[in-house]
């Protein structure tokens, strides 16, 4: 058995900055059929709908948007519930951008290619923020810095969707995308991802650091953690 009692910081192939479109494009529709199949997407809609009003205009930012899979998903379900709603994707990767662009042409999304720390929203901050599959990329130091930023850069709240380091998820997700991926990229980062993912009194100290007082930590299936934190 793997040894998981610790956060692995091991750097995933995504993390570098010379992957070729192609490669990419590749895992970026992969991880959306993740997304989709596994309740990814559904726990993400979930974060929205705890933060909103029924039928409120609302604007949606999501820092490592990757290929702007969730954001779409959030799109269609507020078509589906007339909510009136602008969104915002954040990605430091410009392939990751191009993709998003390519995608979702009828998205109303602003995309923005920077790392999300320097972003200046000055007095047009967005109501919600969030990350899904983004902060098991950071250490739990840079992780503190993020919250801050989210909590300071967002008018209604914040939520987190990520994995939880568990032994199940590992061998589980080692096991699918070794048989079903095309993607060399999500063969080796998939199961990486896992084993940087996060247990529930980590997130519970990483939110304690970085001073916020109302937090919840909710698990879902398949194996993650929906973190919320409302203004």
């Amino acid at each position: 058995m793997i040894n998981l009692r610790q956060r692995s910081y091991q750097k995933e192939l995504m993390d570098g900055n010379d992957i070729p479109f192609e490669a990419m494009a590749q895992t970026l529709k992969e991880l959306n059929i993740v997304n989709t199949r596994l309740g990814g997407h559904a726990i993400t809609i979930s974060g929205v709908r705890q933060l909103i009003k029924d039928k409120e205009k609302v604007s949606i930012c999501e820092i490592g948007c990757g290929g702007g899979d969730n954001l779409f998903a959030i799109y269609k379900y507020c078509l589906k519930k007339n909510i009136p709603a602008t969104f915002i994707g954040i990605d430091i990767n410009p392939e990751c951008i191009a993709f998003a662009k390519q995608q979702y042409t009828q998205l109303p999304c602003q995309w923005i290619c920077s790392d999300y720390a320097f972003v200046n929203f000055e007095n047009d901050r967005p109501d919600i923020i969030f990350s899904s599959l983004f902060c098991h990329h950071f250490t739990n130091e840079e992780l503190v810095a993020m919250l801050k930023w989210q909590q300071q850069n967002s008018r209604k709240g914040f939520f987190i969707n990520d994995l939880h380091r568990h032994p199940l998820a590992y061998y589980a997700i080692k096991m699918v995308t070794g048989f079903f991926s095309k993607s060399y990229l999500v063969k080796h980062d998939a199961p990486l991802s896992v084993l940087r993912g996060f247990r529930k009194r980590e997130w519970l100290a990483i939110g304690k650091q970085a001073g916020l007082s109302s937090v919840t930590c909710q698990w879902y299936w398949a194996f993650r953690w929906l973190l919320i934190c409302r203004k």
